[in-house]
């Protein structure tokens, strides 16, 4: 998928396609002498193709308080980190919004600066970097999808996957290229016990996987449509594409024998090292921690408020409550995800035949 790029307008929740990560030239200066823009790479799931998601609603208010635009690119997890290190002599962006362990990813390749937002003292120790170089904005959590009109009742087991009736209507999005699709290797070997076994399994996964994707919000629609029965995801980008796609259903996968698992997989933001627009990002980030902006999570957005002080009552925030219980919540080694993961990533590619 090429990176979509767009433009949150002042005061409207209208978006401009078509704009340049860094052009769009204004007047107005900030601090720092620079334009009166500040440009986000972000992984996908947080704005709405109809202008309703929490992206859209918190960028336009954001702008109208400052009157700093907002310019958006959107893509993979891992897309955007590998654009930022492109980009590496000529920045363009100033604020980084990843999956793990992307996000830890862009930190180990120098791409960010230490900035700990207004409001960060709220986020749990585990979703934010010890030493501010990341902090999360929305929490989250990894999951499956299927059709609900096809598949009245969710499959409950990986193994389930591996019957006949799922070829060519399954399909996952890439690991190393996007975050969710990285997670589902995360998942397989914390549910197989190993980086072998999951290998194993995925290896005879492959016959019924339609094959890689960049995006996996596009995986969505193709399940709403029936053109999938399953396919990988999150709980946050899932829960509000469900409002418009009503053959979408949430679940998590156990191995045979076990119970459903899932863990954290939260938008983790980060401020771009030498950014063009340093202290536009830091408002930004101050904003997007905001009670205001984080009371939104739920209702607007469909995921978790990052700040632990934010607790929403809202209806969706009792849906979302009702969906994650009885799933038990492991905590990844993220250390060794980041140091290994091109090494697991290889291995997939190897096993699958990708």
């Amino acid at each position: 998928m090429l990176p979509r790029v767009t433009a949150a307008v002042t005061g409207s929740l209208a978006l401009a396609a078509g704009l340049t990560a860094c052009g769009g030239a204004s007047t107005s200066a900030d601090s720092k002498g620079g334009e009166k823009i500040v440009t986000v790479y972000s992984a996908d799931g947080l704005k709405s193709e109809k202008g309703d998601g929490w992206y859209d609603k918190v960028f336009a208010e954001f702008t109208k308080k400052t009157g700093i635009e907002v310019k958006y690119v959107e893509g993979g997890s891992g897309e955007m980190v590998q654009r930022a290190v492109r980009e590496k002599t000529n920045t363009q962006a100033d604020v980084i919004v990843t999956l793990p362990p992307f996000i830890q990813q862009a930190d180990g390749k120098g791409l960010l600066q230490a900035y700990k937002p207004q409001g960060s003292d709220k986020v749990n120790g585990a979703d934010k970097a010890a030493d501010g170089k990341w902090t999360s904005v929305v929490n989250n959590y990894f999951g499956f999808v299927h059709n609900k009109k096809e598949l009245t009742e969710a499959p409950k087991t990986w193994e389930e996957l591996l019957d006949g009736k799922y070829k060519g209507k399954l399909q996952y999005s890439t690991p190393g290229v996007a975050g969710d699709g990285t997670a589902v290797l995360v998942k397989a070997m914390h549910d197989f016990g190993g980086k072998e076994p999951a290998l194993e399994y995925l290896k005879k996964l492959q016959a019924n996987n339609v094959g890689p994707s960049s995006s996996t919000s596009k995986l969505a629609p193709k399940t709403d449509k029936g053109e999938l029965l399953v396919a990988n995801g999150d709980v946050q980008m899932n829960f509000a594409q469900s409002k418009s796609m009503p053959n979408l259903g949430i679940w998590f996968p156990a191995k045979d024998g076990g119970r459903p698992t899932t863990f954290a997989l939260p938008y983790a933001a980060g401020l771009v090292d030498r950014a063009p627009h340093t202290e536009n990002g830091k408002k930004l980030l101050d904003f997007m921690l905001g009670e205001e902006a984080q009371k939104l999570v739920s209702e607007v957005g469909g995921g978790f408020p990052a700040r632990t002080d934010v607790k929403p009552t809202d209806a969706n925030a009792v849906e979302l409550t009702k969906l994650m219980t009885g799933v038990e919540i492991f905590e990844p080694d993220w250390s060794d995800i980041d140091k290994n993961l091109a090494t697991y990533v290889d291995a997939w590619k190897s096993a699958t035949g990708s």
